[in-house]
């Protein structure tokens, strides 16, 4: 998410961050309609079908803010040193500060802040992004020098074994004949044990695909994007991206909505939080359908030219403030969803009938984005101190 580089500004990439943002508050205002209370829970069909529509049209957001921190960074264009001390000042202090704020003011203080030796603070899961970022800079200046000389048919060759990857978690599910055991972790939260392939075992985690799956995938497309895919046409880009998109849509849409009916004969439909694991399977980042998506996006994404004066006085800002959007948008958008909840009730007996949920999701969404991107561009303009809390 980092607005800072030696080369000309690219318009499209701003685009780009500012719609993966709000992306990002569309998922988080979709979970209130299939999570709640312990775990799982549908109350009807049509929030079903909403809450899969919404969501999976936009699961590639995250994906689309790693490709885009890769196609500005990646290979390095200064010093590790400097790398890692751009990033320090951008990325980890915020973080740090956020933490903290996540820490004191959601769940037992204390607990959160035993839990922070381990992992993220599980009350603010949303966090889990920086751990995996941070986790792709670390590889940044190890891949540079490789990345400097790749050939394009060499990288092409890795992205296909990227995208071979994202089939794996379907492979598990294909192979796995019985009902595999739920492993609870210290905060209590599940973790589904894996069918083994090629190579995993008990006493194996790291099988023949562990280091090219992931999110190392992203990471190459924003480096084959930025050295070898040339600008396209609007036709070109429509008769790769859209299939593309589809697809993947397909995938995400009837791939949630399957293993929803499959969970009970009827709805309301209730569970604990492992069945949660189990629905969001076809929306893992690194899954064939998120991966196709994001493919389609960022092929439009790069058509996007538009640099006049609401790029420059409005989209640019918010651009450069969509890390600290990103960081703290979980309390305004927690407590914009219960508000609308309460106001215009929920499934079919809501005030507008079938039409609540998609008007609730929206609506959170846009309220939290406005909010967030008016809050974080105003903090950003407070010498060094903005920089500590928004990037």
């Amino acid at each position: 998410m980092d607005s800072k580089h030696t080369t000309p500004r690219e318009v499209w990439i701003d685009w780009l961050r500012v719609a993966a943002c709000f992306m990002v508050m569309i998922v988080h205002s979709t979970e209130p309609f299939y999570i709640g209370g312990e775990g799982a829970r549908i109350l009807t069909e049509g929030d079903a079908v909403w809450a899969s529509f919404f969501d999976s049209f936009v699961r590639a957001c995250v994906p689309l803010f790693v490709v885009a921190s890769s196609y500005l960074q990646f290979p390095l264009h200064y010093s590790t040193g400097e790398f890692f001390r751009r990033r320090l000042k951008r990325v980890l202090v915020p973080f740090v500060v956020w933490t903290v704020v996540y820490a004191l003011a959601w769940g037992e203080p204390v607990q959160n802040f035993s839990d922070l030796l381990l992992n993220f603070n599980y009350a603010a899961g949303h966090l889990w992004f920086v751990y995996m970022l941070l986790g792709i800079y670390l590889l940044m200046p190890l891949l540079t020098p490789w990345a400097a000389k790749v050939s394009r048919r060499e990288l092409a060759f890795y992205l296909l074994l990227c995208l071979l990857t994202t089939l794996i978690p379907f492979v598990r599910d294909w192979a796995t004949t019985g009902e595999l055991p739920i492993i609870y972790g210290r905060a209590g939260l599940p973790h589904q044990a894996l069918y083994p392939l090629w190579g995993e075992a008990s006493w194996n985690h790291y099988g023949t695909f562990y280091y090219l799956s992931g999110f190392v995938g992203y990471l190459l497309l924003g480096l084959y994007l930025r050295r070898f895919l040339g600008e396209l046409s609007w036709s070109r880009t429509l008769l790769i991206g859209l299939p593309c998109w589809l697809a993947g849509f397909a995938i995400c849409f009837g791939g949630f909505l399957a293993r929803v009916f499959a969970s009970g004969s009827g709805f309301p439909v209730e569970g604990g939080i492992s069945l949660v694991v189990m629905w969001e399977v076809p929306w893992i980042n690194d899954t064939l359908g998120v991966a196709l998506m994001a493919i389609g996006w960022l092929l439009l994404f790069r058509k996007v030219k538009a640099s006049g004066a609401f790029y420059r006085k409005v989209l640019v800002p918010v651009s450069g403030a969509s890390y600290g959007m990103y960081l703290c948008h979980m309390f305004v958008l927690a407590a914009i969803s219960a508000r609308l909840r309460e106001s215009l009730g929920t499934g079919t007996d809501g005030a507008l009938g079938l039409w609540t949920t998609p008007l609730q999701i929206l609506l959170t969404a846009l309220c939290t984005f406005v909010i967030t991107a008016l809050v974080c561009t105003l903090f950003q303009r407070i010498p060094r101190v903005g920089k500590w809390v928004v990037g």
